[in-house]
């Protein structure tokens, strides 16, 4: 019988998760961890990486994140969870990996362009920022992955992974496989505003957010911005509520809101509210499953010791093997 291919991903843990998080990550790996033997990590070495100067708040979400992926649906049965600084044989293979990787692969990843335009306040000029693909590299080969689910704009990210791997083999020995990119669906979700569902745009909806919340926040959503009057017809092709009920509200209500938006049978408001009740019920597993981790916050650190620990067991093997390869593997019997 042929092993399921091993998958590894990772998430930063900067703050609470919103439905654009759900829809183009979680809700795929929750599904891929039927098929494959996956790692998902919460990433807090990376978030040091551009949040150095304020770590405080990172434990804290480390925690809700473990519990954002359980309510979800991740299950430690099924997917080794773990937390990348549990696991320190990624700080070591990060250092080795490290001595390897030249400046000019790193300079050129389109992601370190971008951020340092695009975050401007932050002073993001240090080897952490510059060096984390080979951070990255590291968290991947550790496990041998043989894929990573990741969007479009992510592929750089595995092909740097690639290459490291492809030039520690070269140098030493074949010790890592060099794995493939899994394209995921991307997310089409957009915020409130109709911008890119974000934390800093302040115009998400939290997976942790309770049904009061989620009707406050919907009564905010910008439709359709042509529809100046109750009585004007609508376009539901440039709505976002629309979208939304796309996604959440039965096939019958869709069409009946397609066809009434457009003769201004139904008004913004009280479209609104239907959409905010079909997505309140849509969340209600989740909510219900994160109130019994909430409070159960003892099992929670036993998900994050057990799955830390089964990663930690496999990376001490690969280390084992890269320690080899290098001829740094004492011998002091």
């Amino acid at each position: 019988m042929t092993s399921p291919k091993r998958i590894l991903s990772g998430m930063r843990p900067t703050g609470p998760l919103h439905l654009g998080n759900y829809h183009g990550a979680l809700a795929n790996w929750v599904e891929m961890q039927h098929h494959y033997d996956c790692f998902f990590f919460i990433a807090d070495w990376h978030a040091l990486t551009s949040d150095y100067e304020k770590p405080d708040s990172i434990a804290t979400f480390v925690h809700e994140m473990m519990i954002d992926w359980l309510s979800a649906g991740l299950s430690p049965e099924k997917s080794t969870l773990f937390v990348q600084s549990l696991v320190p044989e990624h700080a070591e293979l990060f250092l080795l990996l490290s001595m390897i990787t030249p400046v000019p692969w790193l300079e050129r990843n389109p992601t370190y362009k971008d951020q340092i335009i695009q975050l401007e306040n932050k002073d993001l000029s240090t080897f952490g920022f510059l060096g984390y693909p080979v951070l990255q590299a590291a968290d991947i080969i550790m496990y041998k992955a043989n894929g990573v689910p990741v969007g479009i704009d992510q592929v750089p990210h595995v092909e740097i992974t690639r290459e490291i791997a492809r030039r520690f083999n070269f140098l030493y020995q074949n010790v890592f496989p060099e794995p493939e990119a899994i394209l995921t669906p991307t997310s089409k979700i957009l915020g409130l505003d109709r911008r890119k569902m974000s934390k800093s745009y302040g115009n998400a909806i939290y997976l942790s957010d309770t049904p009061e919340t989620i009707s406050a926040r919907v009564a905010t959503m910008i439709t359709d911005p042509n529809r100046a009057r109750r009585t004007d017809p609508g376009n539901p092709d440039i709505c976002n509520v629309f979208e939304f009920h796309k996604l959440y509200s039965p096939t019958e209500m869709v069409d009946q809101i397609n066809g009434d938006c457009r003769r201004a049978a139904v008004g913004c408001v009280e479209c609104k509210k239907m959409m905010a009740a079909s997505l309140i019920q849509a969340l209600a597993p989740i909510r219900e499953r994160r109130a019994h981790y909430e409070a159960h916050p003892e099992r929670v650190k036993e998900v994050i010791m057990a799955g830390s620990d089964r990663a930690r067991t496999v990376a001490r093997q690969t280390m084992d093997e890269v320690r080899s390869a290098i001829k740094l593997k004492l011998d002091l019997a």
